[in-house]
């Protein structure tokens, strides 16, 4: 597929420019429905700048946006990515991190120099650790934002991510297969064992999140599955099923590709005006600083968005070889960049009556942070207004801070969720904590 890029100049000094990926654009550049991109910036190596995660220290919180305040709903979890708020309230946390590559495995994109670059990035990024393998119930009685009642809710998964219930039925999703559990209106745990609903494509696991979400009616699950590779190098054979959004049936199994090109599709969420399926979406690295965006869209059914081909619609990557006109021409241009390299993974929409009326139906988008830019970009949740079921405006601060004086990262946000109230959660997997973000007056 792509060609490598050669690295007979790295005992020449590694070329100072290269190593920085070129220029950087303002921080905002990238983002919106009609973002100005600049040509792709091919480095000797791989861009390594993430932000070495430290925690955070005691009484320090992230900041929220101006007439918010933030509180810890949880704190002292383990690696909390993803949240789903019950019915009765509750909310259940996904503890959760990668699941061990299968013994001897080692993608070509995992080997020599940029398999070192990349190693050392996860080291310093904290993301190396075992992974809890649970799914942790936190209940907020009293009403005050801070759960008081904590258990372990389900565990002995393999890296859960994504979670929604239907009727009498808890779905997770694995990192190798849907489950199905029973569920009692609050019941603290669930001891019952899962019945398998249909396997999901894993392996190298290059992107192993698997995110869920179910249909209005119930009738069917969605399941965002990233590639298992950064622009196919691992050959097309490695990303069956992959770089696509699933659609199950929970009765029978079956699926099918409800959308595909779409390189680690993360977030899953209804749009409450139009009621379509919104996505969003970490696109491909090594391009330089400011390519290639990260994006959310409103779902096409049988939608194609470009890779590895292309990105952001038609823009040919002319590293993926060999080169495929016709399915380029089919590439759908996403509806809304959210900066390059911001790992934009949690997708929810506003609702409630906590929030002021102007943040109904928009996108709350937590952003992860990058490893692959100078500066860095990221680390931050951002709220984009909708009108009419479409984005209409640019994004604005809703948490920041997770960056210390020291350049480290106190936290990373990842999955958004509100709760029964109307206050905002925030999953942080570096603070090991859920925020709560909600109006101060």
């Amino acid at each position: 597929m792509p060609r490598s890029t050669p690295l007979i100049a790295l005992g020449f000094g590694l070329a100072l420019a290269g190593c920085g990926g070129g220029p950087a654009l303002d921080p905002m550049a990238g983002f919106g429905p009609d973002p100005v991109l600049p040509a792709p910036q091919r480095a000797l190596i791989p861009v390594v700048n993430v932000a070495e995660a430290v925690g955070w220290p005691e009484g320090r919180t992230p900041t929220p946006a101006a007439g918010f305040r933030v509180q810890a709903f949880a704190s002292g979890l383990d690696h909390p990515r993803w949240l789903c708020r019950l019915p009765n309230g509750d909310i259940l946390v996904a503890e959760t991190n990668a699941p061990p590559k299968p013994e001897g495995l080692e993608s070509k994109a995992e080997g020599g120099l940029r398999g070192w670059f990349q190693t050392l990035f996860m080291k310093k990024a904290g993301a190396r650790v075992p992974s809890p393998d649970r799914i942790t119930l936190l209940r907020d009685s009293d009403g005050d934002g801070v759960a008081e009642t904590r258990t372990v809710f389900l565990r002995n998964l393999m890296s859960p991510f994504g979670m929604a219930l239907v009727g009498d039925t808890l779905y997770v999703a694995n990192a190798d297969a849907v489950m199905a559990f029973p569920y009692q209106t609050g019941q603290t745990q669930i001891t019952a064992a899962g019945r398998k609903v249909a396997d999901l494509p894993a392996g190298r696991n290059h992107h192993w999140t698997k995110s869920l979400v179910a249909s209005p009616d119930g009738s069917r699950l969605y399941v965002g599955v990233g590639s298992n590779s950064n622009i196919g190098e691992n050959g097309l054979v490695e990303e069956v099923d992959r770089a696509a959004i699933l659609e199950i049936d929970p009765a029978t199994g079956a699926r099918r590709v409800f959308a595909s090109g779409l390189r680690n599709p993360v977030g899953l969420a209804w749009q409450p005006d139009s009621g379509r399926l919104w996505v969003s979406v970490n696109e491909r690295d090594e391009l330089g600083n400011d390519l290639a965006p990260d994006y959310m869209t409103a779902v096409t059914p049988g939608g194609f968005y470009g890779w590895p081909w292309s990105y952001y619609g038609p823009i040919v990557d002319a590293r993926v070889e060999p080169a495929n006109p016709g399915m380029v021409a089919r590439a759908l241009k996403p509806d809304y960049a959210l900066g390059a390299h911001t790992a934009s993974l949690g997708l929810t929409f506003g609702e409630g009556g906590l929030f002021p009326v102007r943040y109904r139906g928009g996108a709350f988008v937590g952003q992860h942070g990058s490893w692959n830019r100078k500066p860095r970009n990221g680390y931050r949740v951002i709220f984009v207004p909708f009108v009419n079921g479409a984005p209409a405006g640019p994004p604005e601060d809703i948490l920041t801070g997770f960056i210390n004086e020291n350049d480290q990262a106190m936290g990373r946000p990842v999955g958004v969720q509100f709760d029964a109230r109307g206050a905002l959660l925030v999953a942080d997997d570096v603070g090991d904590a859920i925020w709560r973000v909600s109006p101060s007056v």
